[in-house]
């Protein structure tokens, strides 16, 4: 059965419709579908009345529907079952990654779902190839806060990464130094991120992680890394910097916050490439561990 993310904020939604959480109605409720939803399951793939599908809308959990009305703006279904299963990955994650360029950042952040990123904090850096005009972010975030809510409906996944607004990265180091965690998300999942499940981002990380280019005398794993793996629901940051590598003024302030060195073999990964390469690693890791 085709997923679909029911986002109770939906930005597309022209009547203005208040959208409830799932968990809020009763099996057999009747559920005004969101634009996109209408967009994408009744014109785009033509479903039919009697229908069947799957809503998530990220508070735990999806909800089995079957499509009860369709006309030319809206369309409703009926709540068949709740099916309490989350997809999540073992080790919460997340990613600091230096924004890229088009499809590559698209696959970055894809691919990064896919595997169970738990969020996603856009930087900017010294050798970094995209800078953000202020304009431009509430646009971006859509855009890539999209890439992963279609990743979480092809995959299973039912709680979506939160694509968080890009920062310098001086300027994030610093909050991790001050444990400063104020997010700012795109408004189809503001309220989201107020649930209990992405309260761990507001935490200090259990191990941070810095991925390194393959450096003479460099160990390949950090010592604490098998320590920490062993924990139930480990909490990880990685920092992962542009095509051209972290400066050397970004590595030490990223070290003084904790940041250790990870080099992942003994080859330099493309900026897309790595966060695929450590998420597996560390899902990998996890399970030898247990």
């Amino acid at each position: 059965m085709r997923r679909f993310f029911y986002a109770i904020n939906d930005d597309n939604n022209p009547s203005e419709t208040n959208y409830s959480k799932l968990s809020t109605l009763p099996i057999g409720a009747s559920v005004e579908l969101t634009e996109s939803i209408i967009h994408h399951w009744c014109r785009v793939l033509r479903a039919n009345i009697g229908d069947k599908g799957i809503l998530f809308d990220g508070f735990g959990g999806e909800y089995q529907v079957q499509l009860q009305t369709i006309s030319k703006k809206h369309a409703t279904v009926t709540l068949l079952a709740h099916i309490e299963t989350d997809r999540n990955a073992a080790v919460l994650t997340k990613i600091g990654l230096v924004m890229s360029r088009g499809e590559r950042m698209d696959y970055a952040i894809q691919k990064s779902t896919e595997l169970g990123v738990t969020a996603i904090q856009l930087l900017s850096s010294h050798h970094g190839e995209v800078n953000l005009k202020p304009a431009q972010v509430e646009k971006k975030l859509t855009q890539w806060q999209q890439v992963a809510i279609a990743a979480c409906e092809q995959c299973g996944l039912n709680r979506p990464p939160l694509i968080i607004a890009p920062l310098s990265i001086d300027d994030w180091l610093l909050n991790v130094a001050a444990s400063e965690k104020e997010m700012v998300v795109s408004p189809m999942v503001a309220e989201l991120s107020q649930d209990s499940y992405y309260q761990v981002l507001q935490q200090p990380a259990d191990l941070r992680l810095q991925l390194s280019v393959p450096a003479a005398g460099q160990p390949l794993m950090p010592e604490a890394l098998p320590i920490v793996l062993k924990q139930h629901a480990p909490y990880i940051e990685l920092l992962i910097g542009p095509e051209g590598g972290l400066s050397a003024d970004e590595c030490t302030q990223a070290a003084d916050v904790g940041f250790v060195p990870w080099q992942i073999g003994p080859r330099v990964l493309r900026t897309e490439t790595a966060p695929v390469v450590a998420l597996s690693a560390l899902a990998t890791l996890h399970n030898l561990s247990q």
